[in-house]
C-alpha cells in the first residue's frame, strides 16, 4: 500500500471511505467523484481513499474504476491541508493549494480535464450555460445546496434505514420532482418555443387528417432515435417534442440539429407569453449538466432501494422515475455506471397503490425557502433606536490599540503591497490603512506556532501580509473564488512565503483547528459564519463586517443573536438596523452617516453579545483613520479562558 509523499509530486483527490459492520462503503459524495472521473475519463490525479482501516482497495475494487492509479491511506497520514477539510478533496501538486467540497472538486476535475484535452467540448458542457453549473456555494445557493448536500444527505440517511420509513419520502426527494415539473427558462429560448408551437399545430393537424390515430407513430419524424439500454422503455412514451430533441442536438454532433429554417409567419406573430412552456429533459431543463452527474449516483441508490423495499412508492416520482431513464440513454452514463459497479435498470412501477406517502416533515431549506429573504420597510431607524435606547442598549465602541501600529509598507516586498491585486492607487492606499488595523491586532493576539486562517481571503491582501509579517506563524487563506485564491497563490510564490496555504471551499468545509480568525469585510453573515467557526474552534477573531443590508435569517442563524436584543426587537426591527447600518457612504450627509454608524455599532454589538453567551470577551472599535472605508467596524475577540490573551 502506498502513502502520499509529505509534499505530493502530482495532482491528488482524496475520498471518504465508510465501514458499517465491518464492511466497507463509499458515501456518495465519493461515488458521485468516481463516477464523473470514469465518465470525464481523465486520468491525471491520483486518488486516495481515506479510511481508518485497511484493505478498503480491496473491498471496494468493484466500485472504482480500473483506469484510475489508485492507493489507501489512513486518515491521520493525509497532507495538513487536506486534514483540515472535510472531504471529497483536491490538492494540487506541490501539497500548497487545496480544493474541498463536492461542487469545488467536481468542477476542477471538469476544468482539469477540458485543459488537457481542449476538444473535449461534451465535458465542457458539463458546466452549463456561462460554466456557472453549481457555481454558486450551499451557503447562499437552494439548488447547490440541494443537489450538493440536501439529497445525498436524505438518501444517505434511507439507506441506513431503508425499511423503517419506507412511506415517507424525503423532502429534498419531493423538492426535486417538484423541480422537475416546472417550466424551464434557457438561453434563446424563445426561438425553441416557437419550434415546439409550430411542432404542436403540425402534430394537431396531422392528427385531424390522419383517418387510423391508433397507428400512427408517437414520436415526432424529425425526432433523432433514441439510443442506449433504455429504447424499449422509451417506445411506448408519448411524443416527445422539440425538448428531446435539443437536448440529444446539444450532447452529439450525430444527433438532427433542431431546423435553422425561419418560423412560419403565423408562428412568429405568436406573443412571447403565449408560447408554450418547455419541459424537463434533464435536472437542470434541456442539457445534460455536472447536476445530473452528482444526482445518478444517489437518485440511482435511493430507486433501487425502493424498487426492493416499497416498489409503491416508484408512483409518486414519475417525473424523477423519467429522468433516470432519459439519463441512461447517454451512452457515456452507462459506460461510466458499469466502470463503478452500477447496475442501471428501468424501475417497475406498480400498477397501483392503496396508500398514501405520509407528508414529510418541512425541512430546514423548504422553510427558508417559505421565509421571505427580504422585507420592505416603510419609514426610519429612529423608533427603532428609541426603544434600544430605552431598554438601556447603545452602541459602545473601545478605543483604538497603541499608536505604532502601521506597517511600514515602503520597506515591505511590492507582492505584499495590495497594488499587486490590480487595484487604483486611491483603493491601494485605503486597503493599507484597512491592513494596518487587521494586522495590528492580529499582531496583538498571535503568538509563535498559531495557526491564523483567513476567512473569505479573496487576493489574499490580509493572509500575505500576515504570513509575511507573522513567519513563526501558520497563515491559511480559505474563499471559494478560485480566480481570486490562484491570485493570492501566484503573489505569495512570488515572496517565496513558506507558512502560508490554500483551501478554494465553502466555510462549512474547513474543519481544521486554528487561533486565530481574522476577516476582512466578510459579507452580511458571512461575519457571522465566521464568529460561529471561531466560537467553536476556541479560537480568538479579528473581523470587520461588511454588506449589513444582506443580513437575513438563514439555516444557521437568526437575528437578532443575543439573548438582550431578542427579548428587545423584533425580527424585522432589527433588520431595520441593517438596512440603515449601510448608509454609511461618504456621498451622503453627515447626519444620516452618524445614523448608518450608530446602526453599525448596534449590530455589531448584538454580535459580540452573542459570542460573550459563549465565554468571549469582545471588543467593538472603529479603524484608523475612519475614511479608510465605510464599514469601519472592527470585531476583536478571544475565548475568556485563554490565559495568554488579555483584551
Amino acid at each position: 500500500m502506498k502513502h502520499p509523499d509529505p509534499i505530493p509530486s502530482e495532482a491528488s483527490i482524496f475520498l471518504e471511505v465508510s465501514w458499517d459492520n465491518g464492511a466497507a462503503r463509499l458515501p456518495l459524495h465519493s461515488s458521485i467523484t468516481l463516477f464523473l472521473l470514469s465518465y470525464t475519463e481523465c486520468t491525471s490525479f491520483h486518488v486516495y481513499l481515506v479510511s481508518d482501516h485497511a484493505d478498503s482497495l480491496q473491498a471496494l475494487s468493484n466500485m472504482v474504476p480500473k483506469s484510475l492509479d489508485v492507493s489507501e491511506v489512513k486518515r491521520g497520514e493525509v497532507p495538513a491541508l487536506v486534514g483540515a477539510c472535510r472531504l471529497p478533496a483536491v490538492l494540487d501538486a506541490g501539497g500548497g493549494f487545496c480544493r474541498a467540497g463536492l461542487a469545488v472538486v467536481l468542477r476542477h476535475i471538469i476544468q482539469r480535464t477540458c485543459q488537457l484535452e481542449p476538444g473535449r467540448t461534451d465535458v465542457a458542457s458539463l458546466l452549463g450555460f456561462k460554466n456557472t453549473c453549481l457555481k454558486a456555494c450551499a451557503e447562499v445557493s437552494q439548488w447547490t445546496r440541494l443537489c450538493e448536500l440536501g439529497i445525498p444527505s436524505a438518501v444517505e440517511e434511507h439507506l441506513r434505514s431503508p425499511t423503517e420509513k419506507h412511506l415517507q419520502l424525503p423532502a429534498a426527494i419531493l423538492h426535486l420532482e417538484q423541480r422537475l415539473g416546472e417550466p424551464v427558462r434557457v438561453h434563446n429560448d424563445d426561438k425553441i418555443r416557437r419550434q415546439k408551437l409550430q411542432q404542436q399545430k403540425n402534430k394537431s393537424s396531422a392528427q385531424s387528417e390522419d383517418p387510423n390515430p391508433d397507428k400512427r407513430e408517437k414520436t415526432f419524424p424529425s425526432e433523432p432515435e433514441t439510443q442506449g439500454p433504455s429504447a424499449e422503455a422509451h417506445s411506448a412514451e408519448p411524443y416527445r417534442g422539440v425538448e428531446l430533441s435539443a437536448a440529444l442536438a446539444k450532447l452529439s454532433v450525430d444527433a438532427a440539429p433542431l431546423s435553422s429554417a425561419r418560423e412560419r409567419s403565423d408562428i412568429r406573430k405568436v406573443k412571447t407569453t403565449e408560447l408554450p412552456e418547455l419541459e424537463h429533459v434533464f435536472a437542470e431543463g434541456l442539457y445534460f449538466t455536472l447536476t445530473d452527474v452528482v444526482l445518478l449516483p444517489c437518485i440511482h441508490q435511493y430507486l433501487s432501494s425502493l424498487q426492493q423495499h416499497a416498489p409503491h412508492a416508484l408512483t409518486f416520482l414519475p417525473l424523477l422515475l423519467r429522468w433516470f431513464q432519459r439519463v441512461q440513454e447517454l451512452p457515456g452514463v452507462c459506460r461510466a455506471a458499469e466502470d463503478c459497479g452500477m447496475a442501471l435498470f428501468s424501475p417497475q412501477v406498480s400498477g397501483s397503490c392503496s396508500h398514501q406517502p405520509k407528508s414529510p416533515q418541512t425541512s430546514e431549506a423548504e422553510q427558508e425557502k417559505s421565509r421571505p429573504s427580504q422585507e420592505h420597510f416603510v419609514g426610519g431607524p429612529r423608533p427603532t433606536l428609541s426603544k434600544l435606547q430605552e431598554n438601556g442598549i447603545e452602541a459602545v465602541f473601545s478605543p483604538h490599540p497603541c499608536p505604532s501600529w502601521t506597517l511600514h509598507w515602503e520597506s515591505l516586498p511590492a507582492a505584499v503591497n495590495p497594488t499587486e491585486g490590480k487595484m487604483s492607487d486611491t483603493r491601494a492606499v485605503r486597503k493599507r490603512q484597512q491592513l494596518n488595523n487587521l494586522v495590528a491586532m492580529v499582531t496583538e493576539l498571535a503568538r509563535p506556532g498559531n495557526t491564523i486562517v483567513d476567512f473569505c481571503s479573496g487576493g489574499g491582501h490580509v493572509g500575505i501580509v500576515l504570513a509575511h509579517t507573522l513567519p513563526e506563524c501558520q497563515v491559511i487563506l480559505i474563499e471559494n473564488k478560485e480566480e481570486s485564491l490562484v491570485r493570492a497563490k501566484d503573489r505569495s510564490s512570488q515572496l517565496g512565503l513558506k507558512n502560508i496555504g490554500f483551501i478554494q471551499a465553502n466555510l462549512d468545509y474547513f474543519t481544521g483547528a486554528f487561533q486565530i480568525g481574522v476577516a476582512l469585510h466578510a459579507c452580511g453573515v458571512a461575519t457571522d459564519m465566521v464568529l460561529d467557526r471561531c466560537v467553536q474552534a476556541r479560537a480568538g477573531f479579528v473581523i470587520s463586517p461588511c454588506c449589513y443590508g444582506f443580513i437575513q435569517n438563514t439555516l444557521k442563524f437568526s437575528f437578532p443573536r443575543s439573548k438582550k436584543f431578542a427579548e428587545t426587537l423584533t425580527y424585522k426591527e432589527h433588520m431595520i438596523l441593517c438596512r440603515f447600518a449601510d448608509q454609511t457612504a461618504v456621498q451622503l450627509p453627515p447626519e444620516r452617516r452618524l445614523i448608518g454608524k450608530r446602526c453599525m455599532g448596534l449590530v455589531d454589538l448584538d454580535r459580540g453579545w452573542a459570542a460573550e453567551t459563549h465565554g468571549y470577551s469582545v471588543r467593538v472599535m472603529t479603524m484608523e483613520p475612519e475614511s479608510c472605508s465605510p464599514k469601519n467596524n472592527m470585531l476583536v475577540g478571544v475565548p475568556a479562558d485563554n490565559g495568554k490573551i488579555q483584551l
